[in-house]
């Protein structure tokens, strides 16, 4: 249990927690920009508010 330990110390969750959010922000990129299939259907959303239909 002391391994848990670790995560208390700001040092140490600082570095962990910016690779987290940079894997997550890489993962949605991936998602968003991987397959041009679904980076047209995501571009064609862009304008919905705008529509009057």
């Amino acid at each position: 249990m002391e391994w848990l330990l670790w995560f208390t110390k700001f040092e140490n969750t600082k570095p962990l927690s910016l690779a987290i959010f940079f894997i997550c922000f890489c993962g949605i990129m991936w998602y968003a920009f991987g397959s041009r299939k679904r980076s047209e259907r995501l571009e064609s959303y862009k304008n919905m508010p705008f529509r009057e239909d």
